[in-house]
């Protein structure tokens, strides 16, 4: 990595700085209790993460759209365990958890450390394929939104990463060369791939222990940046 020709440091938000896992499972703890679900959440959350994931996918790759996602996976996962739900209930619960996500904003461990030290050195900026309506609470309930100089989002733009154009919008906002940038992200496909097709450096957050490369650069901690930059 040629971390003196470095200016810019592109971020993913969820799984990479905003705890997902936990914050989702306090959500749906309490769309459950508004709804009387009576599911246990780490025995729903064992099914559902997984199409969940399958679904960002899809949706990653504009194969689905917005609604199909929100409806999909929460279908999908209640059909395991013979749960049947109008489609007015499931957008209920699908709007439900899209409210309660952003009021728990824990970080993963080392995010503002990490960040403080980037921001001395470097300008920081997001690229998200979260929903916007979401992403900037996030962002601001957990009080790192004054780290970062521009925000992109997937809904902003009209286009998802791996989509080459989400981050040559990201770069044009930032007013960054891509060759002088860099993306930090836990998504191989949607992060490291689609930053390095538009040129950009990458740094790949490897917290699911992913078979990869070896050309490409990999940390398993945030705090492994410091390594690198």
């Amino acid at each position: 990595m040629h971390n003196r020709e470095i200016s810019d440091i592109f971020f993913d938000l969820d799984h990479t700085l905003w705890d997902f896992d936990r914050n989702s499972e306090l959500a749906f703890e309490r769309v459950f209790r508004k709804y009387n679900i009576e599911l246990p959440i780490k025995v729903f959350l064992k099914e559902y993460e997984p199409i969940n994931l399958i679904y960002w996918k899809k949706y990653s790759e504009e194969r689905i759209t917005k609604e199909e996602l929100r409806r999909g996976r929460l279908t999908e996962a209640f059909d395991i365990f013979k749960l049947k739900f109008s489609l007015e209930t499931i957008d209920a619960l699908a709007v439900c958890y899209i409210e309660e996500l952003p009021v728990d904003n824990h970080l993963l461990i080392g995010t503002l450390e990490i960040l403080e030290y980037l921001s001395e050195k470097y300008t920081l900026h997001i690229i998200t394929n979260g929903f916007e309506e979401v992403q900037y609470l996030k962002l601001n309930n957990s009080g790192i939104k004054k780290y970062f100089s521009t925000i992109t989002t997937s809904e902003e733009v009209g286009s998802k990463k791996p989509n080459p154009v989400i981050f040559e919008t990201a770069l044009t906002k930032a007013s960054a060369t891509a060759k002088n940038s860099l993306m930090i992200g836990d998504s191989f496909e949607a992060d490291i791939k689609g930053a390095e097709n538009a040129g950009m450096q990458t740094l790949f957050f490897n917290c699911r222990k992913e078979e990869v490369e070896p050309r490409y650069f990999a940390i398993n901690e945030l705090s492994e940046i410091k390594n690198h930059l």
